[in-house]
């Protein structure tokens, strides 16, 4: 079942260390929204210092399954959650387990770059103050840095940290996003179509971003756009109908497919 990726260029397969070892774990995860399923019995393993793509068509529960991690389906009056999601071998689901703290753990980045209407600094300082993680100025001024400089945001904003982060372009205000989500020293880092609403430019920026990231941090990216999958990603999800069709390597998913719905989907013959 051999086919072409003359169409797309391949993110590097050996860019997974040999001993990344599996950061997120899903097992026989089924989401219902009232009397609706919206994912049946999905179990993934998601690897530490890799970006995993979720890809399939609208509507077949990419998304759903990526609020599982971070227990964001806690917040849809109705949707209720069976199986076992753990980070680190520990269930996100289970009592002791804060939400609120889990998501300081796992970051999340939606479609629409969403920066609270406060400046620059306050953006990115919110989550380290809320959670006490600094002692003094000095430690969060240097905290809003480091996240903007790995956001790659620091040389275009940092004669303007006191200026509006809703007034920055739509590519830096993504940015912004993902330095306020990095500014709490994540674990986790959860992507929803982050480049969906960018210009090409900005999306190349995000994607360099993306790669930059995943050498630190476990990413799991939702997107529809193949090309980018197959750029930024070293390991896919294929989603149909609300089932885990096949997941492998990006290589191996984009030059040799083991279902025929991933190769239909992948050579645009359905989705």
């Amino acid at each position: 079942m051999n086919m072409t990726t003359s169409r797309v260029t391949l993110a590097h397969a050996d860019a997974i260390p040999d001993n990344a070892p599996v950061k997120v774990k899903a097992e026989g995860v089924n989401v219902f929204y009232g009397e609706k399923q919206a994912l049946f019995d999905v179990s993934l393993n998601m690897l530490d210092r890799a970006v995993t793509a979720l890809i399939g068509p609208s509507g077949c529960g990419k998304s759903t399954f990526l609020r599982c991690i971070n227990r964001m389906n806690d917040t849809i009056v109705g949707a209720r959650v069976e199986g076992r999601v753990e980070i680190d071998g520990q269930d996100v689901n289970a009592r002791d387990v804060d939400p609120v703290l889990l998501r300081s753990r796992v970051g999340m980045v939606f479609q629409k770059p969403n920066p609270f209407p406060k400046t620059i600094f306050e953006n990115v300082a919110y989550g380290p103050r809320i959670h006490g993680m600094t002692s003094s100025k000095k430690e969060l001024a240097d905290r809003v840095e480091a996240a903007l400089k790995k956001a790659g945001l620091w040389a275009e904003v940092h004669d303007r940290l006191h200026s509006a982060g809703t007034g920055l372009s739509g590519g830096q205000q993504q940015r912004l996003v993902i330095a306020r989500a990095i500014a709490v020293d994540p674990e986790v880092i959860l992507m929803d179509e982050p480049c969906s609403a960018l210009d090409p430019i900005a999306t190349a920026r995000v994607e360099e971003l993306i790669d930059e990231l995943r050498r630190q941090y476990c990413i799991v990216i939702v997107t529809h756009s193949m090309a980018q999958a197959a750029r930024v990603s070293q390991r896919t999800a294929f989603f149909h109908l609300g089932k885990l069709v096949e997941s492998g390597t990006t290589e191996a998913m984009f030059t040799n497919p083991t279902d025929p719905r991933t190769q239909d989907y992948i050579t645009g013959r359905s989705g």
